[in-house]
């Protein structure tokens, strides 16, 4: 079965695409494109009324390819999304070998302009501009190559395949404009620096603003102030004061994993100081623990918050990719600030995701003992919102653990996982099988350690499949745990097109638990 998707000519151009109408491992409030490959969010704006979300993307094939394009989508409210023609697509000898990632600077006068990577003849990295053609259209449905394109080449000593992901720009005070592009020599990360009076005309500050060994590309890198008062309410990105911290964040191409510094950013000098140096102490801060990857924020003006998007891979073969038509998608669209603590930012689903509730089934009170499951009937929708309030008993019975010798991820593996403990693991078993061979184990277990208490957290798809030519793999992360705050919560997203179980699950000790879905009304 066919179906065509058909952009409304009473306000966008007609679009039409071919999407295969079965599809049960579709997700259905997370962004996608209506086919083929997608992978990096592209500088997602606010823009009279509008949001837009662009992103890497493949239109012949789901898989990535050598003439990448900038996809285009807009919406009013973060969820609902109406696709556009792309924007940008290889067609000048600086970028005839794809147009890559970059970000959007919205210049005085409310000016939106695209700095993005492209793929020259020679197929080395190098940076260029775009504007949109009407700036009296909210959708921006055209834009517009700069003609001095390109901006930026590689400078000596740079990998000419390495000059890439230019961040969105911030102006200080002096009134210059500064960006960060992602680059490497050999094995190692740079954060490269420019400023410009102008935009155009761009000068390469002798020293990154960042550098590291061993961690290949810093893909992606994203520059953001947020409030050192802990207040939900974000930061235009040019803001600097004595009210804000500065988030440096790469993907580190090695490691294909998002960390993040926190610290000071001293514009006359041009100097970024981590509050800690995280590479080397083993104090890493990651961004997201689990597929997640190539993320990007913007500043969303109109309800003074930055949002944070980033990219989730596909888990399946090529081969059911091909099948399938589709590739990749985004993760569900969070607001992040810094906790009050000033030690880690705090990320949460925006608000506009809870407008989809609809029907609600609700357990309170039920006790879990050791070694039962207890599952959630009356669940009918294929998507759900999960929250659960979990009681906990005295952790001073907690079994001990010697954080600096174990690996999180080995802890969140089948073996560990099955295995009881004193404490947990306690959670949820989501898309069960009537048999339970099949699910989605996300799970606590609580840990002594020397003068604390630590909890583990996992999602382990080690049983999410039969299939054994899958990426199964199990995502975790440890994490203090204050012993006077006797409860755990854990919200979930479910948004496959399957009938789904929802089952409580507990091997060991009595935990009391709240537990709320909320139905997506698209298909309770």
């Amino acid at each position: 079965m066919i179906m065509e998707i058909n952009a409304s000519p009473d306000n966008i151009n007609s679009v039409k695409y071919n999407v295969h109408e079965k599809q049960p491992y579709r997700t259905w409030y997370h962004f996608q494109p209506p086919q083929n490959w997608m992978n990096d969010p592209n500088g997602p704006m606010y823009y009279k009324g509008v949001y837009h979300f662009f992103y890497q993307h493949n239109p012949y094939a789901p898989t990535f390819g050598r003439h990448m394009v900038w996809g285009h989508s807009v919406s009013y409210d973060l969820i609902n999304w109406i696709h556009l023609n792309h924007i940008l697509e290889p067609s000048e000898s600086y970028d005839i070998n794809g147009c890559y990632s970059g970000s959007i600077t919205t210049l005085p006068v409310e000016k939106p302009v695209i700095m993005y990577t492209g793929s020259d003849t020679n197929k080395h990295q190098i940076q260029n501009l775009a504007m949109p053609k009407n700036l009296s259209d909210p959708f921006l449905r055209e834009w517009v190559k700069d003609p001095q394109n390109p901006i930026m080449i590689p400078p000596s000593g740079i990998d000419v395949e390495g000059f890439r992901d230019p961040t969105t720009a911030w102006q200080g005070g002096d009134g210059k404009w500064r960006v960060i592009i992602g680059a490497k020599t050999g094995d190692d990360g740079k954060a490269l620096l420019y400023h410009s009076d102008d935009f155009v005309n761009w000068k390469l500050h002798p020293n990154p603003l960042y550098a590291s060994d061993n961690t290949g590309m810093f893909e992606c890198p994203d520059f953001f102030p947020v409030h050192i008062s802990g207040s939900k309410s974000g930061v235009d990105t040019s803001i600097q004061n004595s009210s804000v911290k500065h988030v440096l964040k790469m993907s580190y191409q090695n490691k294909q994993l998002e960390y993040y510094f926190l610290g000071e950013y001293f514009p006359d000098q041009e100097k970024f100081i981590p509050d800690a140096d995280w590479a080397r102490t083993g104090l890493d801060l990651i961004l997201d623990h689990g597929m997640f990857y190539a993320s990007k924020s913007f500043f969303d003006n109109a309800k003074k918050r930055r949002i944070l998007w980033g990219w989730s891979k596909e888990c399946d073969t090529t081969q059911d990719d091909y099948e399938k038509g589709w590739a990749g998608l985004q993760s569900i669209p969070r607001q992040v600030w810094l906790d009050k603590s000033g030690k880690w930012l705090m990320q949460w689903p925006i608000e506009e995701v809870e407008k989809l509730r609809d029907k609600q089934v609700s357990i309170t009170g039920e006790k879990l003992i050791g070694g039962s499951t207890i599952e959630v009937s009356g669940i009918t929708a294929s998507q759900v919102d999960v929250e659960v309030l979990f009681e906990l008993p005295e952790l001073e019975n907690a079994e001990w653990l010697d954080e600096s010798e174990v690996d999180s991820h080995l802890l969140c593996s089948e073996e560990y996982a099955s295995r009881s403990g004193i404490i947990g693991p306690f959670g949820l078993l989501a898309l069960a099988s009537e048999d339970q061979t099949e699910h989605t184990a996300i799970f606590f277990r609580i840990y002594r350690a020397p003068n604390r208490y630590l909890c583990l957290m996992c999602s382990d798809q080690s049983r999410s499949s039969l299939r054994q030519d899958l990426d199964k793999t199990p995502y975790g992360t440890i994490f203090d745990i204050d012993p006077n705050v006797k409860t755990i919560s854990l919200r979930s997203l479910v948004c496959l097109l399957l009938i789904i179980n929802i089952i409580l699950h507990i091997l060991e000790s009595y935990i009391l638990c709240e537990f709320r879905p909320n139905l997506n009304p698209r298909e309770s």
